[in-house]
């Protein structure tokens, strides 16, 4: 375990140094990026996410108020028990205050209980299990980008209400593939819809054929996949070797991302329907960010909604930071930004709420036809807007014991 684990956190490390430090616990504001920075997540999140971090810290301008900010950043390989080892010695030895992004949800849940008896912060960007801001929400934890609940409601009830009222699940096999099967199958029935099916397949998978053909001969309209990264890509890929949309069956991607679409190309990709919390081409501000950060990145990628919302989730944590003088009680400072409304130039004005869901606006996206794209990263098109109040889980349905009755 300690060799798997000094191979996962090998680092990625940042120091923007501040003249007066010296309000912090140790004279350091630490920054623990952790995510899926060699697998099948790695494109979406992976070394993207420290340097959108950094580019928070820099616009910030930590350094000019004093703040000497130190990002670190690790791989947990998408295993629970990796992702807690790295964690305890960051918050154990490092002396790392904030732990950042965590795709996964697995491993999110875990990290999630190490934040909370540790007392320090846990900025979500990358998990998407609804459960984060339900029965198992945390005061410590803000979950800040979007989560299976989002996706379901905006995806699931866009395609039930215009006629793709059965559904077949094909869903990865762990905390984030059942939570977004459970949310998406909610909201299908509660709109009129019938799941008829359901598949779970090992994640990370590679070979879903088996898989594609019983959901191809359930004659559902709707094959659901979800699923994420290159589960979503392989999925995708094989169904179109099937003929299977060309037989008359749809997919909805329930988590799809930009890099995915990249990945799948827009031949095979083009109409897919999906629901995310950010896209780059929006208006000038995105696009600016989208310059900066693919002149960063080693591959050149442009950043998708996990990149900008661990940007805005690291902006408003150190403006907390800014305002308590003190990044010893996570509790306090995760209290801290809850008080105050959100606003930061990628997702604008919002809100926290006592669940821990920051909350904005979402947006149906559909995949453009190769003729509608004018670049290589042109590869979505509008299709709503789904507004704040509507986007994310009512509080009183989540169950989080921290909401007052």
């Amino acid at each position: 375990m300690k060799t798997k684990l000094m191979a996962a956190a090998a680092a990625v490390a940042l120091s923007i140094g501040g003249a007066q430090a010296q309000q912090w616990s140790d004279g350091t504001i630490k920054i623990g990026v952790m995510n899926d920075m060699s697998g099948l997540y790695a494109d979406l999140t992976g070394i993207g996410s420290v340097i959108a971090a950094r580019l928070a810290v820099e616009d910030f301008k930590a350094a000019q108020k004093g703040m000497k900010v130190e990002i670190v950043g690790a791989d947990h390989q998408n295993k629970p028990d990796v992702g807690s080892g790295i964690v305890r010695k960051w918050i154990d030895e490092d002396k790392v205050d904030v732990i950042v992004d965590v795709p996964t949800s697995s491993v999110a849940l875990a990290v999630n209980e190490i934040v909370r008896e540790k007392n320090k912060v846990f900025l979500i960007s990358g998990a998407a299990a609804s459960d984060l801001t339900g029965a198992k929400c945390s005061p410590n934890t803000v979950h800040w980008t979007y989560d299976t609940w989002a996706l379901a409601n905006g995806t699931g009830k866009a395609i039930v209400k215009t006629g793709g009222d059965t559904w077949f699940f094909l869903t990865a096999d762990y905390a984030f593939g059942h939570a977004l099967e459970r949310d998406t199958a909610a909201v299908v029935e509660k709109n009129g819809g019938k799941v008829v099916g359901k598949v779970r397949h090992p994640f990370p998978g590679q070979d879903f054929s088996s898989f594609l053909l019983q959901a191809q001969n359930s004659k559902a309209k709707i094959i659901g996949l979800a699923n994420a990264g290159g589960d979503t890509i392989n999925s995708i890929k094989q169904a179109a070797e099937f003929g299977i949309v060309k037989g008359g069956q749809n997919l909805a991607g329930l988590l799809v991302f930009i890099s995915d679409v990249k990945a799948i190309g827009l031949q095979t990709a083009q109409g897919l329907i999906f629901t995310e919390a950010w896209y780059w081409d929006t208006n000038d501000v995105n696009r600016k960010f989208a310059e900066r950060f693919s002149a960063a990145h080693p591959k050149k990628v442009y950043p998708s909604m996990i990149h900008a919302g661990v940007y805005s989730a690291v902006t408003h944590y150190l403006k907390a930071l800014e305002q308590t003088k003190s990044d010893a009680d996570g509790k306090a400072v995760v209290a801290k930004m809850k008080s105050m409304p959100t606003d930061d130039p990628l997702f604008g004005k919002g809100t926290i709420r006592e669940d821990g869901r920051k909350i904005h606006d979402m947006y149906l996206f559909e995949v453009k036809k190769p003729a509608e794209s004018k670049g290589p990263w042109d590869l979505y098109k509008l299709r709503a807007t789904i507004p704040a109040a509507e986007a994310f889980r009512p509080l009183a349905e989540g169950g989080c014991p921290l909401v007052k009755k």
